[in-house]
C-alpha cells in the first residue's frame, strides 16, 4: 500500500467531479443463504470476511484501501491489499458486499466503493452485531457517498497520526434545540485524550455539490443552533466540541468561509477550523487546520495555518 506521504494528488479524489455518476461494480442473479452457509462451514468465508463486513456496516461506504488501514490499525492480519481485494471479490460474488465506481467527464474513478448487501445484513445479524442496513441507503448519490469518503479518511488519519487519539464515532448525532431537529455530522468525529483530559473534535465535510452554498447554510444553521444553545450533557457531549470543516481544496476553504460570513453564520462561542482532504496525508497533522483572521490594518480576512500540538505524532 502506498503510504500517504507519498501520495501526489493535486486534486482530492473525493472531490466532486462534473457529471459524475454511480456505477453498479457488483454481482447480479441470486445467491441463497444456505450457499453462504456451506462456504461459511469449509472455511471459505472465515473471520477475517467478518471483520470486513463490520467494517463496511460501521462505515456505510468504504474504500478498499480504507478497510486495509482499518484492519491494520485493528492488528488484523491480512497480508497485502491485493489479498484484501481478493477477501473483497468473494464478498461481492456471494452478495455479501456490493461495489459501486464513479464515471465523469473526466473517465472512471481510480477506487471501488464497498457496501452492504441484503446477505451481509443477515450475517451480522446472526451474530448479534447492530446493523441497520437497508436497500435504499445503497441507492444514496454521488455527494452524500464522497462526504462519507472524505470522512472516513479524515478519521483513519486521526487515529494512525496523533498520538493523543481515544476513539472515533463515524455518524455523530446532534440537536438543534430551537429548530427541534436531529443531524449528523458528515464527516464523523473524534475523541482525543491526554494527561487524563480529553476534547471532541466534529468533522463537517463540504462539497461542491448542486446547490452546495445552500446546503451549507441550511446545517450551518443547525450547528449554530447546537452550539450557542449548549448545555452539558447534550447530544452526549459534557463540553463543547471543536467543529471542523472539511473541504475539497484551499480556494473552496476560502469560499466556504465567505458564504458562513456574508449569511452572519459564524458561531459565536468557538473557533471555527478548516482542512482540506489532502492535508490529511502530511506526515504529522499538527499543522493541517486552517483558522480565518481579520486584519486590523486592511480590515481583511486572511488564511492562516494553525500549529495544534496536541494533533502531533
Amino acid at each position: 500500500m502506498v503510504d500517504d506521504k507519498e501520495i501526489k494528488a493535486t486534486i482530492s479524489p473525493f472531490a466532486i467531479r462534473g457529471g459524475e455518476i454511480k456505477v453498479f461494480d457488483g454481482k447480479d442473479g441470486y445467491v441463497s443463504m444456505n450457499q453462504i452457509i456451506h462456504r461459511i462451514n469449509i472455511g471459505h468465508i472465515n473471520d477475517l470476511h467478518f471483520a470486513i463486513i463490520e467494517l463496511v456496516n460501521e462505515f456505510e461506504f468504504i474504500t478498499s484501501r480504507q478497510l486495509l488501514q482499518m484492519l491494520e490499525w485493528k492488528n488484523i492480519e491480512v497480508g497485502s491489499q491485493d489479498k484484501l481485494n481478493n477477501k473483497l471479490e468473494q464478498l461481492v460474488k456471494t452478495k455479501v458486499l456490493t461495489r459501486y465506481y464513479f464515471d465523469s467527464e473526466d473517465g472512471k474513478g481510480i477506487y471501488r466503493i464497498y457496501c452492504l448487501e441484503k446477505m451481509g445484513k443477515y450475517l451480522l445479524n446472526s451474530r448479534g452485531t447492530d446493523c441497520k442496513w437497508q436497500p435504499t441507503d445503497n441507492t444514496k448519490p454521488v455527494p452524500m457517498i464522497k462526504k462519507r469518503l472524505a470522512g472516513n479518511q479524515t478519521l483513519i488519519a486521526y487515529l494512525r497520526k496523533v498520538k493523543a487519539f481515544d476513539s472515533y464515532t463515524p455518524k455523530p448525532a446532534f440537536t438543534a434545540k430551537q429548530q427541534g431537529k436531529v443531524f449528523k455530522a458528515s464527516g464523523g468525529s473524534v475523541k482525543l485524550t491526554k494527561n487524563s483530559k480529553s476534547i471532541q473534535f466534529v468533522f463537517e465535510v463540504i462539497r461542491r455539490e448542486s446547490e452546495w452554498e445552500k446546503k451549507l447554510v441550511d446545517k450551518m444553521r443547525l450547528y449554530k443552533d447546537f452550539y450557542e444553545n449548549f448545555q452539558a450533557g447534550d447530544s452526549g457531549y459534557m463540553s463543547l466540541p471543536q467543529l471542523i470543516l472539511i473541504c475539497e481544496d484551499e480556494r473552496h476553504m476560502a469560499e466556504t468561509f465567505k458564504i458562513i460570513v456574508v449569511n452572519g453564520l459564524e458561531i459565536s462561542n468557538i473557533k471555527l477550523y478548516y482542512t482540506t482532504d489532502l492535508r490529511q496525508n502530511e506526515e504529522t497533522l499538527a499543522k493541517t487546520l486552517v483558522e480565518f483572521k481579520l486584519d486590523e490594518e486592511t480590515k481583511k480576512y486572511k488564511m492562516e495555518n494553525i500549529e495544534v500540538k496536541l494533533l502531533g505524532i
